[in-house]
């Protein structure tokens, strides 16, 4: 059975840098035998949270529109990619929204089951993509801490990042074509990372004339 894989495409533009480059890592990941999900998020419904505490009850948001559709599609997935513009050193709109909803699940966690803060072993695997317009040293700093505990309620570990600064108008990234196929190989390498190890060679192996 291969490897399912939940790609995020977060930002506002259809086609811009970010979509372009996680369509390159998809290609990889399916040139890998992964089968992937393509969620655009600009395409869906979807409130910010309210913080009503609702979901105080049984980890349940009590919004109801798209944003359950898509927090299952990713529980059910083996790996995470996620690409999203920089905006004011952190994620797009689209993806801070998503992300605010899924206090829920961090309320399911860790006050409902009572999950312990000690990081747990992941169950599942991240690729963070991203770009921002100017050079700035700690231009990723603050989305890629964000993106660290929004990750951590999903049980999940960032694998793999593809940082690209110096991107900003929708075809940018084009005239980076060392880049496009960076984006392809990490894409095929993230997703033979969630494939699970190979039981076809036995562990141990009887001694002959045992």
């Amino acid at each position: 059975m291969s490897v399912k894989i939940a790609a995020v495409y977060a930002s506002p533009r259809r086609n811009g840098n970010t979509a372009t480059l996680l369509s390159m890592a998809v290609k990889g990941a399916e040139k890998a035998g992964a089968s992937v999900d393509s969620i655009v998020l600009r395409d869906y419904d979807m409130s910010p949270c309210l913080e009503i505490y609702g979901c105080k009850q049984d980890g349940e948001c009590a919004i109801r529109d798209d944003f359950q559709q898509v927090r299952d599609r990713l529980l059910s997935a083996d790996g995470i990619m996620i690409a999203t513009p920089v905006f004011f050193y952190t994620v797009s709109a689209h993806l801070k929204i998503f992300m605010d909803r899924c206090q829920s699940l961090w309320v399911k966690k860790y006050w409902i089951d009572k999950a312990s803060f000690e990081k747990q072993p992941p169950v599942r695997k991240g690729f963070v993509i991203a770009a921002g317009a100017t050079r700035g040293k700690k231009l990723f700093d603050g989305m890629l801490l964000s993106l660290k505990y929004f990750f951590e309620v999903l049980d999940t570990d960032i694998e793999e990042t593809l940082l690209c600064r110096g991107l900003d108008f929708e075809d940018d990234v084009l005239g980076f074509p060392e880049t496009m196929a960076d984006a392809y190989e990490r894409g095929m390498r993230f997703a033979r990372s969630c494939m699970p190890p190979r039981r076809d060679v036995p562990l141990f192996t009887k001694p002959s004339g045992a």
